[in-house]
């Protein structure tokens, strides 16, 4: 199993929801653009691009079932952290079809893990000396159409060169580093390999910063142990569950994966002193969705609306007829679901999320995303 990350809500509220007044304009960042590093919490179509599309019921909430990309029924956290910057949903780098660069590229990859190997070749690794290519090369076609007085529909499409020093740097990328870990080692291994996996982190912030990156916004990795997927396969030991039905040592594990990184956090801020580095505790907030899932609106929060882990698996987006039972249709409410498909969150859990990190409740220094760069 490739594991690709990891409520009634007026969802049709959009950007209003997110919005709270943090300041005026003048006390905002003028983002020019983001760029998204990290696994299928942030995909927004490198995995339909490179491998194999990603199938329906994927997207039916909000972008469409054929267009999405994403592993979700609607919109991530990267997509309304754009809407929260005024800036466009994210192209995937690797999707050469209709992209519009401009305002930013998304370099996460479902299955994308730091360090190498795991679920995807795709892994932090190789998505910085993308990002490293495609500014080399966008720079330079950029100015050669500026020199020759080219004034196309493809040049503005092509991001200013002077916007990458003022553009947003975003990460959500760990959970697979510790998920394969869990499926192949022993959680003993996976706690020592924390250190290790944050130095190739650290390393690959450090490539962006030499590239003139200064802005980081860096998300913790969420609690795995609640994921349906993880409690299904792995509570099987005594005393292994919390209240909330999450598998205990696997977020104890990743609590101790976020309390590392964000002492790295601190410690490249001293580092690289022109930089501004935003530690987001995701955790926490999901954790507390997990919580009070149903006061807040939602089904108990192992449930999950498209696929099947019960007796057969079945990944969301396919379907089995099993002794005449249809196997794989998706829920009729996936706006009441936490999880979309065992695995991911639903639009309707994101949209939550992100109102609890995008305007600094959760983060170090607690100051909203629009304010990132002061």
């Amino acid at each position: 199993m490739v594991v690709y990350a990891v409520g009634v809500l007026v969802l049709s509220l959009g950007i209003e929801v997110l919005g709270g007044d943090v300041g005026s304009d003048s006390n905002r960042c003028a983002f020019p653009a983001i760029y998204n590093f990290g696994d299928s919490n942030s995909d927004t179509g490198a995995i339909s691009a490179a491998f194999t599309r990603v199938h329906p019921p994927n997207g039916e909430s909000f972008f469409g079932t054929d267009l999405s990309g994403r592993f979700c029924d609607g919109r991530l956290l990267i997509d309304f952290i754009t809407e929260e910057l005024k800036l466009p949903y994210l192209s995937a780098y690797l999707n050469s079809v209709g992209s519009d660069y401009r305002r930013g590229a998304n370099f996460a990859t479902g299955g994308s893990s730091i360090g190498p190997g795991g679920y995807s070749p795709f892994n932090l690794g190789i998505q910085v000396p993308q990002f490293i290519q495609f500014k080399s090369r966008t720079d330079l076609l950029f100015n050669q159409l500026s020199q020759n007085g080219t004034d196309s529909p493809f040049k503005s499409n092509l991001p200013r060169p002077e916007d990458f020093s003022k553009a947003l740097y975003t990460f959500d990328i760990g959970q697979n580093d510790l998920a394969f870990g869990f499926q192949h080692t022993t959680e003993e291994q996976v706690r020592a390999s924390i250190p290790n996996i944050l130095t190739l982190f650290s390393q690959a912030l450090q490539q962006l910063y030499n590239q003139g990156a200064r802005f980081f916004w860096i998300h913790n990795t969420g609690p795995i142990g609640c994921l349906p997927y993880n409690f299904i396969y792995y509570k099987s030991k005594q005393g292994n569950l919390d209240a909330n039905g999450c598998v205990k040592p696997q977020n104890e594990i990743a609590q101790e994966f976020n309390r590392q990184l964000k002492d790295l956090v601190s410690q490249l801020r001293t580092k690289l002193s022109l930089a501004k580095f935003t530690y987001v505790d995701v955790y926490s907030a999901k954790y507390q969705l997990i919580s009070n899932a149903r006061s807040q609106g939602f089904v108990n929060p192992l449930e999950f609306c498209c696929g099947s882990y019960y007796g057969y698996h079945i990944d969301c987006g396919k379907k089995a007829i099993i002794n005449g039972t249809v196997y794989g249709n998706p829920c009729r409410n996936p706006s009441q679901h936490v999880s979309w498909d065992g695995i991911h969150y639903s639009q309707a859990a994101n949209l939550w999320i992100a109102q609890r990190i995008l305007h600094g409740s959760f983060s170090d220094p607690p100051v909203p995303i629009g304010q990132a760069c002061f």
